[in-house]
């Protein structure tokens, strides 16, 4: 199920963004890039339509895909 970003707490969607930018795996290239910038790129993404938050119900968990992906 998509869950639009605009129905999360504020807070709540911060807490997911750092979650998602900081997993194993996501590599931002050679150069250092701090979380915040990391939270407020997949932020802007999610702002323009480019990425969604897909929740599972069977599994409870929660992942941020392009949207073009799905």
């Amino acid at each position: 199920m998509i869950i639009p970003q605009d129905q999360l707490a504020p807070e709540t969607l911060t807490s997911l963004l750092e979650e998602f930018v900081s997993r194993d795996g996501t590599d931002y290239g050679e150069e250092e890039v701090t979380l915040d910038e990391k939270v407020e790129e997949v932020r802007a993404k999610l702002i323009s339509g480019e990425a969604v938050i897909l929740f599972s119900e069977s599994t409870g968990q929660c992942n941020i895909v392009p949207k073009d992906k799905l």
